[in-house]
């Protein structure tokens, strides 16, 4: 199969959909990739690399889509490379089209076969591609949390583990998943005051079992997340339906409750965020105010670490993007139901119910 990868052109975007070593198990496994040039400089791949690899370097991204069947991306597709998609092309890389139907359209339009990271299952019930930058995400979060809780940033100037005699700074955690565990982590090791807030009850028991004493959990209530939100220093978003729009977990009234200079971190903007009073930011601009509340709502978040996330990405994504290679997007599907589950744009139709329903488009399975 001819692999296509071009040059990530969202706002702030560095990472790339293949690294070198993964083009290099494509090139071994008897397939031909065309990256093009400078797509790997970002993280600091030089276009010899790719060459090294095995790839041919070609100018344009619309000499990679015009001579590529399958197109590997870490992005959703811009406009300008939707208008290059081709009913013949399978398109693999994150979408999250719930949050999106101009997106949606677009492709549908296309005619391509549209398959989504952030969908992709496994047999242990999680969500393999999304998995990494969750993590990443998780992490970050925090990071930019304490950075915006600064006084010189605008924050109540507080320091998120304290100090002796002066306590931590108070964080709420929204979400028991990946991102929200791989951000408690994080917080509890700048020793600052963690509740993680979920609706599972067997979750919040393993989360419980998991911190031991370092964390407090509580069952996300209405009133507990308001009440959790008006004490909080630092709240972070990080609930997550798979392909479906997130919840908006936290209103417009929460927010007026807290105290100025607060921090809001909202991991779940790529699915239209949880916070009633998020939109999405860049990297180049990524905190607003609303009552005097810092609003972090980056929409590709990872992107800030691209190296790291860029290798973590491809880890995860390269042994089905090998299987898409080896078969064919159909043949791969039908013998992968995980793999299948990520498709959510087949024929110029929606293959994924929960897009579908979430953007009031008709849905129609693949298979049927």
């Amino acid at each position: 199969m001819r692999i296509g990868v071009p040059k990530e052109i969202k706002n702030h975007e560095y990472r790339v959909g293949l690294t070198p070593p993964s083009v290099a198990e494509l090139v071994a496994a008897g397939h031909e990739v065309v990256v093009e040039t400078k797509a790997g400089g970002g993280i600091d791949f030089e276009d010899q690399d790719y060459v090294a690899a095995g790839a041919r370097i070609v100018a344009t991204a619309s000499e990679v889509f015009a001579q590529s069947d399958m197109i590997v991306k870490v992005k959703e597709p811009q406009a300008s490379e939707i208008a290059l998609l081709e009913p013949r092309h399978t398109l693999f890389t994150y979408l999250h089209l719930a949050a999106d139907k101009p997106q949606a359209e677009g492709l549908m339009k296309s005619g391509a076969t549209c398959i989504a990271y952030e969908t992709v299952t496994s047999d242990s019930r999680s969500l393999p591609l999304l998995k990494p930058m969750s993590e990443v995400a998780g992490r970050m979060s925090v990071q930019v949390g304490a950075h915006y809780l600064e006084k010189e940033q605008g924050g109540r100037g507080v320091l998120l583990g304290g100090v002796p005699g002066v306590a931590p700074a108070r964080v709420a955690i929204l979400g028991g998943g990946v991102s929200g565990v791989n951000a408690a982590q994080m917080a509890v090791g700048m020793r600052a005051d963690v509740t993680i807030y979920d609706i599972n009850n067997d979750r919040l028991a393993e989360l419980d079992m998991f911190f031991s004493s370092q964390i407090k959990t509580a069952y996300a209530s209405k009133a507990a997340i308001a009440a959790a939100v008006k004490n909080a220093h630092l709240v972070i978003g990080a609930v997550l339906v798979p392909g479906a729009a997130a919840p908006k977990l936290v209103t417009r009234e929460m927010v007026k409750t807290m105290k100025r200079g607060s921090v809001m971190v909202d991991i779940a903007i790529d699915q239209g965020g949880c916070f009633e009073t998020s939109h999405a930011t860049t990297h180049e601009d990524p905190v607003f105010e609303v009552d005097g509340v810092i609003h972090y709502c980056v929409a590709n978040m990872p992107g800030a670490v691209a190296r790291t996330s860029a290798f973590a990405l491809n880890n995860a994504t390269l042994p089905f993007a090998l299987r898409l290679a080896n078969l064919g997007a159909e043949a791969a599907m039908k013998a992968d139901r995980h793999l299948a589950n990520g498709l959510n744009v087949y024929k110029g139709n929606i293959a994924f119910k929960a897009v579908a329903d979430d953007l009031g488009l008709p849905y129609q399975a693949w298979n049927a």
